[in-house]
């Protein structure tokens, strides 16, 4: 339930109970008091009769008369004055409340004759007596209501004590209510929020469906997010100290190998031309190989930016992949390698050239790196329904999703001894390297060029996937979508 409605509500329980409450409990009281003023008035009616009786009498209204039958009337409950028939005092059971030297007036004695009038603490009758047709005198009586009064004063007790009590309950329910569907959420907000601050851990509860809890959940959403944010900043900062150590550690190597050659062509004096020449060419080497390391790590730096854009132009993919899958063939050959070349794109496609070329020399120079003296290497591009597969190993057939329509394909595959599964999942980190020994490194490279591939191919809006098999080789594809008639990638 929303809080806004629980609100409204909980405001509507704790207005209309009391009154709910207020209004049945005075009809209980009233119907309790009618049954009993019913019940009293009957008793009352008996008892007046026999009062009536005696009192009805001529001679207790003779001056001087004794009375002292009436006296044996006179009881707390009852109290009675005689008057004469000019409204004077002849006798009264309370002189507190009617003086004998009182009187009353015509219109006063001739009021109320034979009713019985109810009062809140008394009922009063009053009557004329006669003496043949003359009348003699009145009489008055007041019959006490004490057990009455007393009953109604304690039921009205007893009616204030459980409203009292029944409000007391609806506010405590109503403060209970508050303080569990808002105040103790809020406070275990506040206390995640705090413990988040300062870098505890924070159990995620359900949060419900109300304000609070959607408050709640995005709180926890914000926080997942935060702590994943954290997450990779830390992995990127891993990975770039381990980057600069790296980097540094492999152009020790061949800066070192440059110094000590350099200082041979500067101190030695017996060095041939030809020695001297040799010397010249290591270092040139040496230096180009330091030159590819920095910007193979400036390229690495640019494509990791989520605002660097490569700056693509539409080809006629034919003549592209033709020229893209050319001139490796020397190569090849100076390593007597068997090279399988196969261009078959129909399409115009969105390319940044350079950078295809670089993810052609990055995919071609790990395939001559690793395929040995007299083993093959496939060089393929073709559209989506022009794949060589025929070419393919039974493993890429099997697990290598090639069935993506409007797309180009750019395969490149060699024989040798393969990925071991372990290390599969990682060949496209930064610096990985499936060999640990770090040896042969001047000859390999800095261990970025799959990581560029993969940004490129991102950029291009295409992808790249790598299947490997110990002792029979590894094929790496990648995919480029091709342009619609309107001129957008499909």
């Amino acid at each position: 339930m929303k809080i806004k409605t629980w609100l409204l509500l909980s405001y509507f329980i704790v207005m209309i109970l009391p009154l709910t409450a207020a209004y049945v409990l005075f009809v209980w009281v009233q119907a309790y008091h009618k049954d009993l003023n019913v019940e009293e008035y009957v008793q009352k009616q008996a008892h007046l009769q026999y009062l009536i009786s005696v009192l009805d009498d001529p001679e207790w209204y003779e001056i001087n008369a004794e009375r002292a039958q009436v006296e044996k009337l006179i009881q707390p409950q009852v109290s009675i004055v005689l008057y004469n028939r000019d409204g004077v005092v002849l006798y009264t059971s309370d002189p507190l409340r009617v003086s004998p030297q009182f009187s009353l007036g015509r219109k006063q004695l001739y009021e109320n004759l034979y009713s019985l009038q109810q009062g809140y603490r008394a009922y009063g009758y009053k009557q004329p007596v006669f003496s043949g047709p003359e009348l003699v005198g009145f009489f008055d009586i007041q019959l006490s209501r004490d057990e009455w009064v007393s009953g109604v004063s304690q039921r009205g007790w007893l009616v204030a004590g459980v409203f009292i009590g029944l409000f007391t309950l609806i506010y405590l329910a109503v403060v209970m209510g508050v303080n569990r569907k808002l105040n103790s959420r809020l406070t275990h907000l506040m206390r995640q929020m705090t413990a988040f601050a300062k870098g505890d851990t924070v159990q995620e509860l359900p949060g419900g469906k109300d304000e609070i809890g959607q408050l709640t959940g995005h709180f926890h959403k914000m926080r997942r997010q935060i702590e994943a944010a954290r997450k990779k900043l830390a992995q990127e900062q891993r990975e770039k100290e381990f980057m600069i150590a790296a980097i540094s550690h492999d152009l020790k190597t061949p800066l070192m190998s440059i110094c000590a050659y350099a200082e041979s062509l500067a101190s030695e004096q017996e060095l041939s031309a030809s020695e001297r020449e040799e010397y010249r060419g290591i270092i040139v080497e040496k230096a180009n190989h330091m030159k590819q390391m920095l910007d193979d790590l400036l390229m690495y730096t640019l494509l990791q930016s989520p605002t660097y854009e490569i700056e693509l132009v539409e080809v006629d993919g034919g003549e592209f992949f033709d020229m893209l899958v050319s001139d490796y063939e020397p190569l090849c050959k100076e390593k007597h390698i068997q090279l399988l070349v196969r261009s078959d794109v129909s399409g115009n496609v969105r390319v940044n050239p350079n950078q295809m070329i670089r993810v052609a020399n990055n995919l071609m120079s790990n395939a001559l790196r690793h395929t040995k003296t007299g083993m093959r290497i496939w060089l393929a591009a073709a559209s989506s329904d022009r794949l060589p597969m025929e070419w393919l190993f039974d493993f890429v057939k099997e697990e290598a999703r090639l069935d993506t329509p409007d797309s180009v394909f750019f395969i490149v595959q060699n024989e040798g001894e393969g990925i071991a599964p372990d290390k599969l999942p990682h060949v496209f980190d930064p610096l990985y390297q499936a060999d640990p020994a770090r040896g042969k490194q001047a000859a390999r490279g800095a261990g970025l060029g799959l990581s560029i591939t993969r940004r490129i191919l991102e950029k291009h809006g295409g992808d790249v996937a790598i299947y490997s098999k110990e002792n029979i080789g590894t094929c790496v594809i990648c995919r480029l979508p091709l342009m619609n008639e309107e001129g957008e990638r499909t």
